[in-house]
This record gives C-alpha cells, sequence and structure tokens, in this order.
C-alpha cells in the first residue's frame, strides 16, 4: 500500500502487484496442498519384482526333528532246540558176549531259549541271548552188554551143544577123542562125528 500527501488531503492509492509469472524466480512461495507419500517408480532397467508377502506358517505344516529318528522296537522272542540223550553201557553176564540189547531206549530233550531282539524301522539290528532253560530233561539210553562165554556147536546136532572139533566122541566110550560129549542127542543134519552108531536118530543114547 502507498500513502501520498497532497493538498492538505491525503490520497490513499492502492498498487496491486500482478500474479507471479512461472518464469518469475523471484517471487513468493506459495504454499502448496499436503504432499502425499507414494511408492517412488522403479528406475528404468531395474526389473527386480519385490517377493510377495509370506503367508502365515502353520505349526503343523512343519516338520518335526522327531520324524526324521529310526524306529526302535524291543521284542521278546522264544525258541526250542533238542537236548541229546546220553548212552548208558552195562555188562550182562546172562547175555552171550558180544550181544547187545536196548533196555531203554534215549529220548531227546527240550532246551527253550529267550532271546532279546531289537528292530530298527523293521529290520532287526541286534539279538540277544537272556534265558537258557532244560524244559524236557531227556531219557538216557541204557544198553546191556553181553560178557557170557559160549561154545560153539556143530549145527548138525540139537539137544545137547557137540563142540566144534576134529573129532568127537561119546563120553563114557571108547573113542579117543579130543572131544567129548554126553548123549543122548538128536542128529539133525549129517552125522559127521559118527555118533548114532545104530542109525536111529538118537547118538550117544548108550
Amino acid at each position: 500500500m502507498l500513502l501520498l500527501l497532497c493538498c492538505g488531503g491525503v490520497t490513499i492509492a492502492a498498487i496491486v502487484s500482478p500474479p507471479n509469472s512461472p518464469d518469475d524466480k523471484n517471487a513468493g512461495a506459495v504454499s502448496s496442498p499436503t504432499a502425499v507419500n507414494e511408492p517412488a517408480p522403479a528406475a528404468a532397467g531395474d526389473t527386480t519384482t519385490p517377493p510377495p508377502e509370506a503367508p502365515p506358517t502353520s505349526a503343523a505344516a512343519t516338520p518335526s526333528a522327531d520324524n526324521d529318528a529310526p524306529v526302535v522296537e524291543t521284542r521278546t522272542v522264544t525258541q526250542t532246540q533238542k537236548v541229546g540223550y546220553k548212552t548208558k553201557t552195562i555188562n550182562d553176564p546172562s547175555l552171550p558176549k558180544g550181544t547187545k540189547k536196548v533196555t531203554t531206549r534215549g529220548v531227546p530233550g527240550t532246551r527253550t531259549l529267550t532271546y532279546e531282539v531289537t528292530y530298527t524301522d523293521g529290520v532287526q539290528t541286534a539279538k540277544k541271548l537272556i534265558r537258557s532253560e532244560v524244559t524236557k530233561a531227556p531219557v538216557t539210553q541204557v544198553v546191556r552188554v553181553g560178557t557170557k562165554q559160549t561154545r560153539s556147536c556143530d549145527p548138525n546136532y540139537s539137544g545137547v551143544c557137540v563142540p566144534i572139533a576134529s573129532d568127537v566122541d561119546c563120553a563114557g566110550g571108547s573113542g579117543d577123542g579130543p572131544k567129548y560129549v554126553d548123549g543122548p542127542l538128536r542128529v539133525i543134519g549129517r552125522d559127521i562125528y559118527d555118533l548114532d552108531r545104530d542109525g536111529d536118530g538118537i547118538a550117544c543114547d548108550k
């Protein structure tokens, strides 16, 4: 505003400045509306895409460390096996020498074995014997062996044992042996010693 004094009066004149030109670099600052922050445009040639926001992770979807651990299982297993029997030999003078007779037949016994077996992921990885016991005792076999001395008898005669020798005569007769036999006895084959003098099939009867 400009005041002018003239001829005893006061003249008021107003001088209004025209609007500032855009080219007027000295013009006063003009207030601008409040700026809104906007994302800066991507620089030329920048093709990087910002990663999408990750969805929330569920606790159930996260694998647990325990799922990777091997599954170990222990079982108790029993098995049976035969136990061999022993044989006992007894000399028997009532049996001919060289004869054998089984009087008690042997029977195998049974042993029960208990194991602790470890499986890892279904595959056997260890086996440990924890108990072994005889659940059925074996029966000892008894064999009798004859020790009785026997004479060899000529199969051509029966009723009395006629020894096998170079010659046999009836005892009490006139023969000179070297072996003798007491009769009577029956001739069932050939009378090789000529003991049946009368040919009736009975030898040494007189």
